[in-house]
C-alpha cells in the first residue's frame, strides 16, 4: 500500500498493515504538510538581545531569543479594545498563497497531504489580543471577545475554503489548549465560547472532504469527548503519559492519535528498555487495526537530546508497529 492508503485506512481504523508513521530517513514518512505562503508585515531582524523580532500576518509583534524556537509573543496586535472597529485581519483567501501548496500536492503520489492552517479561533485571537489579556477578556469582555473570533472564524474559514480547491487529504491547526494538569480555562467555559467554533470549522472542512487534524500541548483530556463530538478526525499529543495512555485507549477507534514516545517524560530519560516499552505500549493500545500513527518531534536541540535517543523509538515504532 501507498503511504496515502496506509493513512487512510488508519483513520478509518480499517487494518492497516502497519501504523502510519511521520520519521526521518531512512525510516517512512507518510505525510506532505505544507503551509499558505502567507506573508509577515516586518521582515525578521535582530532587536537588542533578541535573535530577531518581527510582525506577523495578524499585526502581532513576535521575538526569539534563540535560533532554532519559534519565538514568542511579545506585544499584540490589538493592545486596546478601542482598536477593534479598525482592526484589519490578513486575507486568508488568496488563492495565490496556497498555489506554491497546491502544485506540490497534485503532484504527490505517494503521501497523505495535508495543508496547515494558523490555528482555530483561539490559537488567533489570544495573540492579537496577548494571552493573558485575552484570558481575562474572557470573563471581563465577553462581548468584545466574541467579536474577535467571529472576525478570525470569518478568515480561517477562507483558508479551509482555500485547502478544499487543491488535492489535500486534510486540514491541521495547531491549538494548546493545556497546562501540565488541566484545560486552560473552565471545560464549562470551553463549551460555550469555542465549542461552538471548532463545529463550524470542522463542519466546512468536512464538506469539502477534508479530514481535520488538531495538535494540542498539555492536558486536555476533559474535551477530548467533545472534539470528537465536533469532528476532529485526529489529536496529535507529544506528551500521551499525560493523558496517561489508557485513558487514551478509552477514545481508540473514535479518533486517531498521532505521538512520538512522549517527549517530557519518557525520552528525557534516555533509557532504551523505557522508550522501546512505550513505543510498544502505544502501538499495541492505539494503534492495533488503526487509528495510530507513529510521531517524531522535529526539535531534537529544544529537547537537548541528540538524534540518536528519538532512533530507538522510530525503530521499535517499527518493529512493533507493522503487521503484516
Amino acid at each position: 500500500m501507498k503511504s496515502r492508503e496506509i493513512i487512510q485506512a488508519v483513520l478509518a481504523a480499517d487494518n492497516p498493515p502497519r501504523v502510519g508513521m511521520t520519521f526521518p530517513q531512512p525510516y517512512p514518512h507518510d505525510i506532505l504538510l505544507k503551509a499558505p505562503g502567507f506573508h509577515a508585515r516586518t521582515p525578521a531582524q535582530p532587536h537588542g538581545h533578541e535573535v530577531r523580532r518581527w510582525v506577523d500576518e495578524w499585526g502581532v509583534t513576535w521575538a526569539s531569543l534563540t535560533e532554532y524556537d519559534g519565538g514568542e509573543v511579545v506585544e499584540g496586535a490589538i493592545r486596546d479594545w478601542a482598536e477593534l472597529d479598525d482592526y484589519c485581519p490578513p486575507d486568508l483567501g488568496k488563492a495565490e498563497d496556497y498555489a506554491e501548496a497546491k502544485a506540490a500536492f497534485a503532484a504527490e503520489t505517494e503521501r497523505f497531504r495535508v495543508g496547515g492552517m494558523p490555528g482555530f479561533v483561539f490559537n488567533v485571537a489570544r495573540k492579537i489580543r496577548k494571552l493573558e489579556n485575552y484570558l481575562c477578556d474572557l470573563a471581563l469582555e465577553r462581548e468584545k471577545v466574541d467579536r474577535l473570533n467571529a472576525i478570525v472564524r470569518a478568515e480561517l474559514l477562507k483558508c479551509i475554503d482555500q485547502w478544499g480547491a487543491t488535492d489535500a487529504d486534510a486540514v491541521m491547526f495547531c491549538e494548546d489548549w493545556g497546562t501540565q494538569d488541566r484545560l486552560m480555562i473552565s471545560p464549562a467555559m470551553w463549551r460555550e465560547v469555542f465549542r461552538p467554533h471548532f463545529q463550524t470549522l470542522c463542519a466546512r472542512a468536512h464538506e469539502h472532504g477534508l479530514k481535520v487534524f488538531m495538535h494540542s500541548c498539555g492536558k486536555i483530556t476533559a474535551i477530548i469527548p467533545d472534539l470528537i463530538e465536533c469532528g476532529i478526525d485526529l489529536l496529535q499529543f507529544d506528551q500521551p503519559t499525560l493523558h496517561g495512555i489508557d485513558t487514551l485507549a478509552g477514545f481508540a477507534r473514535k479518533v486517531t492519535f498521532w505521538c512520538p514516545v512522549d517527549i517530557q517524560r519518557t525520552l528525557q530519560t534516555r533509557d532504551p528498555d523505557r522508550i522501546r516499552a512505550e513505543a510498544r505500549q502505544l502501538v499495541d493500545k492505539l494503534g492495533r487495526g488503526g487509528g495510530f500513527i507513529a510521531g517524531y518531534y522535529g526539535g531534537n536541540q529544544a529537547l537537548g537530546l541528540t538524534p540518536d535517543i528519538q532512533d530507538i523509538a522510530c525503530r521499535a515504532f517499527v518493529e512493533y508497529g507493522t503487521f503484516a
